[in-house]
């Protein structure tokens, strides 16, 4: 029988969830941390703020937007791998974070109110999705007027030559590396196709656009392996 993408995806992150941090920084050679970095520098989140962090996982990102909206603030991660937010609730207790809240839920249907929050962030997360528009424009029902909704993800390199080598290493040598340092080349495999068939960078604002969010902004890291999107709630 064949499984619908969310069943595939959902199989991965329960399989993979006891190794997805050190695979994360094997995989990117640690880049994903400074790319996070930058794109926190660009949100400037504002202490005392309310921020959602959609298909949280192990909830790095979650963490570290706990330490920027301070005690005062509130953050949510969100995910639908009951495994992977296992692993994040045992990071949150050990950093006592009390303004942390982890929920399971499917990012399809954000279980919040609508302008319920300041900022709404997805790392990682957008392409193992079903419907990708149907994502973002939960995403911006969620947020506030004025508040962002805020993208991280793996994207399509243009360079020629760095582009055929970046698809040979999402091809062949990270499906290794699961194997290798997670007895897991399936579903690494199924990443790196997740990887291959999201939209390039000019596509993925074209549908922050139809989403209905404005001022839409990017960036590209490390030569377009990876991307952020910024795009507001008017």
């Amino acid at each position: 029988m064949q499984q619908s993408k969310e069943e595939r995806v959902h199989h991965v992150f329960e399989k993979i969830s006891e190794d997805y941090d050190k695979m994360n920084s094997v995989i990117s050679f640690q880049q994903h941390i400074k790319w996070r970095k930058d794109t926190m520098n660009k949100m400037n989140v504002q202490p005392g703020s309310k921020a959602l962090d959609v298909c949280c996982g192990t909830a790095d990102w979650t963490i570290a937007l706990a330490e920027a909206v301070g005690s005062h603030g509130e953050v949510t991660g969100l995910d639908f791998s009951q495994n992977m937010l296992n692993v994040g609730i045992e990071k949150v207790k050990q950093l006592g974070m009390k303004q942390v809240k982890l929920v399971h839920g499917n990012a399809m249907e954000i279980p919040f109110p609508d302008n319920s929050f300041d900022y709404v962030t997805i790392g990682f997360g957008l392409r193992n999705v079903p419907d990708y528009l149907q994502v973002l424009k939960e995403m911006k029902r969620v947020v506030k007027p004025g508040g962002k909704v805020v993208c991280l993800e793996t994207s399509q390199p243009t360079l020629i030559g760095y582009r055929q080598l970046f698809f040979f290493y999402f091809r062949f040598i990270m499906p290794l590396f699961g194997k290798v340092f997670a007895k897991s080349y399936q579903e690494y495999s199924w990443l790196q196709e997740s990887a291959r068939d999201f939209p390039g960078m000019k596509e993925l604002a074209r549908l922050f656009e139809q989403a209905g969010l404005k001022d839409v902004k990017y960036k590209p890291y490390s030569g377009g392996a990876a991307a952020v999107h910024i795009g507001i709630k008017k």
